[in-house]
Parts: structure tokens; sequence; C-alpha cells
């Protein structure tokens, strides 16, 4: 499936955030936009789309090639009749597809520009255009101000509604302690989460505060994106002498290596003066070990102290490491962890369920647990620790067991729990990086089975010593275990056990689950402003329908250690034991066809 994301037009330099060391480059590009203040407003995405242009005599129809929130570049056919040229004014009408540009982005303009620059081809003539107002200021007066209004509302009205029917499950708490308790449970476990999230705030930055940081990026098969990661690991306003970026492949079987060492010459050749020699490393591993020991091979070799992991399908914004490493100014904070946005959003319904539910989670959960200082997942595409804890872990880490089993998958959770048990893991929501999820509904079945499998058993790690921290968070914690371990037993009983002997129609719950639905919803449309927002209820129907029963599977095969989306060595073994077992099974299937025939 083709993934759906904006294209952003590439640049002429690789490195075009890096600060320059011959102070050559120049910091303003000639639509007036500040490279280094201003990394929004100067892209320029790939875009064609119609254009209409009104002068006070006539009405053009262009075509577009390039689009920013400052300005578009359009082109038109000579043989057209028209009359503007350079320096007019004029008002441009077009709309923004989903998916080209961010996300909030996608609707009707029709805005002010002057035409700044033009040139030509043989066959068209292209204009340069300035919005008298950027997308971002129009938006915001035309759309988005409604949009955070219509959300605020109906949080509120969302959020007194829950409050009202956990009241009722007080008053009734008695005829059934476990259900109401559980509902009752549930309610200020969430709520809590959301109001926690919105009192939050990131650690700005002390641009003088630039700590060393190794980025490790642990390689399997990732051919099409491992090169746009290793160029956004490189490409951060960072101080280039504190900085380097380390590629481990772990014995790859498709071309990803041929793709890291394209980039890496190409980066030597195009970027010499940014002293790219001495700041990448590539590490080929002998043998496919895993992820845990493709990341402990980076830190073997780092020389900074602090290290930073980013999967090989993630992508860093060029103020991410600045941003990720303002919380180590306090010595306590021993991990932390960036905001993961859905780089693939548009593709289909299931990468938009997920770009709903990732911003909440993080936006939401990480960030009320960070007020505590005891986040519980520093996520594996931008996790930031102090190098010195992760050699003191590492040998633990990579021979970590559980009930015998050897633990392959959950590295993140894995690591924030050596972390946490001792120090503080906090959350830095400017430090923000994009991911590709999965688009296919069986690889996301299988990604969500691992996360329970992992989640369950750093779960029960992590309640060995969860009961030191902050009380609150501490309760907060156990009940986060008991609501989802609990939750398809209420299913049943509610939506089955009610029905049968009861005869009563369950709909408190329902209701309770939409309102949580929408509570999900409406948070992601007041912070992201996007159409995408009604796939928050579709998420939370689709979690209680199916992936909600992946709990009581999770907690019965927490032993498997296969990925299941993609060939690691585990995954392997298990596909020939299944090979083997279905040709065992044709095999007696044709011995008792042939004994009927003999008989």
């Amino acid at each position: 499936m083709k993934e759906v994301f904006p294209k952003s037009k590439s640049d002429r330099r690789l490195l075009t955030h890096v600060p320059d060391p011959t102070n050559r480059r120049k910091t303003v590009d000639r639509r007036g936009i500040n490279l280094d203040s201003s990394y929004e407003f100067g892209i320029r995405y790939e875009l064609e789309i119609p254009v209409y242009i009104y002068t006070k005599e006539e009405m053009i129809e262009a075509q577009s090639i390039d689009l920013s929130v400052t300005g578009i570049l359009i082109k038109i056919k000579k043989d057209t009749n028209y009359s503007i040229s350079e320096g007019d004014n004029v008002k441009l009408k077009f709309y923004i597809p989903e998916g080209y540009m961010k996300e909030g982005y996608d609707h009707k303009v029709k805005i002010n520009s002057n035409i700044v620059r033009s040139f030509e081809d043989e066959e068209y003539i292209y204009f340069g255009c300035v919005f008298e107002k950027n997308l971002h200021n129009y938006f915001t007066k035309r759309r988005w101000i409604s949009e955070i209004s219509i959300a605020s509302i109906f949080l509120g009205l969302v959020s007194f509604s829950i409050i009202g029917m956990r009241i009722n499950s007080v008053i009734y708490f008695r005829y059934d302690p476990l259900i109401y308790g559980y509902s009752i449970l549930t309610a200020v476990y969430l709520l809590s989460r959301y109001l926690f999230g919105a009192f939050y705030k990131s650690v700005p930055i002390d641009e003088n505060y630039t700590p060393g940081v190794s980025v490790i990026i642990p390689c399997f098969n990732e051919e099409e994106w491992i090169q746009k990661t290793i160029i956004g690991c490189l490409n951060q306003d960072y101080p280039i002498d504190k900085l380097e970026v380390i590629v481990v492949d772990d014995c790859s079987n498709d071309n990803s290596v041929q793709k890291i060492n394209e980039i890496i010459e190409r980066l030597k050749v195009e970027c010499s003066d940014y002293d790219v020699e001495s700041r990448i490393k590539f590490i080929l591993q002998p043998d496919n070990r895993g992820k845990r020991e493709a990341l402990v091979a980076g830190v073997n070799v780092a020389k900074h102290e602090l290290v930073t992991f980013v999967d090989s399908d993630s992508f860093l914004e060029p103020r991410a490491i600045k941003n990720l490493v303002q919380p180590f100014r306090d010595p306590k904070v021993g991990g932390v962890t960036g905001r993961t946005d859905v780089e693939n959003a548009w593709t289909n319904y299931i990468t938009k369920m997920q770009a709903v539910r990732y911003y909440v989670a993080f936006r939401m959960i990480k960030a009320a647990e960070s007020i505590f200082d005891c986040v519980t997942c520093l996520s594996g595409p931008i996790s930031c620790y102090r190098k010195d804890l992760v050699d003191k872990y590492k040998y633990d880490w990579l021979s970590q067991t559980f009930l015998g089993q050897p633990a392959t998958f959950g590295d993140d959770r894995s690591m924030t729990n050596f972390i946490l048990k001792h120090h503080r893991t906090v959350y830095q929501d400017s430090a923000i990086c994009t991911t590709i999820v999965p688009s296919d509904f069986k690889v996301f079945l299988k990604q969500q089975m691992r996360w329970k499998r992992s989640w369950l058993r750093e779960s029960i790690r992590a309640g060995g010593f969860m009961w030191k921290k902050e009380p609150f968070h501490a309760i907060s914690f156990y009940a986060g275990i008991i609501v989802p371990v609990l939750a398809p037993l209420i299913v049943i009983y509610n939506m089955m056990y009610v029905p049968i002997v009861y005869k009563t129609f369950p709909i408190v719950f329902i209701s309770g689950i939409l309102l949580m639905s929408f509570l999900m919803s409406f948070v992601y449309l007041l912070f992201r402003k996007s159409k995408i927002w009604i796939y928050g209820l579709w998420f939370c129907l689709f979690y209680e329908c199916i992936l909600i029963w992946q709990m009581p599977i999770a907690c019965l095969t927490f032993w498997k250690s296969t990925w299941g989306t993609r060939k690691t060595k585990e995954d392997i073994e298990h596909e020939k034991k299944q090979k083997k077992r279905k040709q065992d099974k044709i095999r007696r299937k044709n011995m008792k066809e042939e004994y009927a025939h003999s008989k």
C-alpha cells in the first residue's frame, strides 16, 4: 500500500539546519523566512492543484508547483491570455487537499498575495507569490478559532456528563460494588490523565545548554525510510562538535546496507564543511542479534554523555535534539522522551485512528506522567538517556528474561524500567519526531499484540517498585493496570450477561464508552485542528470490539518472542515451525486418503 504523507520539496542542501561553521550560508531565504527560527514556515510542499488568480479585470486559471505557509509557486501556459506581472497584487483561490500539508491546513483558501518573482521556460511562465498573511494566521482567524471553541465547549459538556454518570455509579455502588467500582476507577483514572496533561508544560530551551549527544539508529530491513531517518538525525540545529550519529544495521536481508552507505557517502561529499566524516559511524552486525544488541553496539562506541535512540522509520524535526536534552539540566533526570506524531496519517482509516491515539497518548497520558517525573515508557521513536546509566544496565537489559523466556521486544519499556527504578523519567512535548505506522490491518494487529505482551511484562516489573514513587501517581499506575486487564470481563458482563439475564439494554455502559471516545476526539480537535479528530471515536469503538480481546490472549501467550511485523530470527524460526506443522498435517491427510482408497 502506498503511504500518504506531506512531501516537502527537496532542498539544494542536505543539512540546511546545521550551524554553518564557515558562516557562508544565508539564514534568510528569498521569501524573508529565517531558516533557523521558522522551520515550519520554510517548508515547501510539493502540490499540484488548480489555482484561480483574481485581478480587477479578469480571472486566470493556473497550476501550483509547490506551497508553503508563506507563499506559493504557480505556473501558467504561455498561450493563456493574462495581464499579470511581477509586483502585482492579486487574490488567489485554491483548495489544499488532505495529506499534502500538515494537519489543519486542508481547507479552502482565498487570500491576497503579492507576485514577487517570475521566470519562464519554453511552455510555461512561473510566478512566485507571497501571501499578505501567512496561512497559519489566515486559518487561525478564519477557521481554527471556531474549531477550538467548538472543541472546548464539547469537552466541557462531555466531562460534566462523565462526572454526572460516575456520581450515579457512587449512588448505586452498594448494589454492585465490582461493576460500579470499576466504572468509577476508569473515569477517575482517565479524567485525571487529561486534567494533569492539560497543566503540562515543556522545559524551555536554554540556548547555552548543549551537552554532547550520540544518536543511535538500529536498522533492520528499512531500505525505504533509513536515508530520510539518517538525514533527519544529522540535520539538527545543534553544535557540530556535540552531535554524532551512529547507524547499526542488524544484518538486514534487503537493500538497507546499500542505502545507508549511499547516503553516508553523499553526505561526506556534499556536506564536507560539516565534519560529516567524524560525526557519522556505521556498524554492521555479523548476524541478526536483535534490536537491543544493535543499540548496545552503538552505545559501546558512543563518545558523548547522552545517548538518543531513534527508530529507523522515524524522522526528527530540526530542533528535536535541542529540545530533547533540556530536562537533563535536572541531575535527577535519567531519561527523556519526545512526542511522536504519525507521518503517514492520511493513508487510510487505520493510520488515521493511530494518529489520534498517538497524539493523545503522548500529549495527555505521557504529559500527565511527566508531571510526577515518572513516564513509564520512553518511546522507541525518540528517547534519550544518560550514557552512564545505559552502560550500568546494558548487560541486565541484554540478558533479560521473564518467567524463563528471553525478552526480545518491548526494549523501550524495559530500559525505562531500569532507569525509572532509581531516577526520574520525563516527557518533552517540544521534541518532535514523526514515524511510519502500520497501514495494513494484519500488521497493525500483530504490532498491538506485541505491545500488549511487553506492556504486561514490564507493568509487572514496574509494579514491584512503583509503590515507592509519589503516592497519587503510584495509585494511578496500578489503576492503569487493573482497567485494561479487567476490561474484557466488564464488556462481557455489560454486553452479554446483563441483556440476557436482566433483559436490559446496556445503554449506560454504551453511553460511557461513547463519552470517553468523544473526550479523546475533542482533545485532538482542540490541539490539532484536524479533520482526523472523528477517528478518535472510531478508534475507541475499534478498541472495544477488537483490540480489547487481545489482552486475554496476551496474558496467555506472554512468553512468545516473535515480532510478527518483521523477519527477526525468532519470526523466521516460528515460520519454519508453522510450515513444518502444515506439511505434517498435509502428509497425515494424504496418508488417510491413501488408506481409505486401499480399503
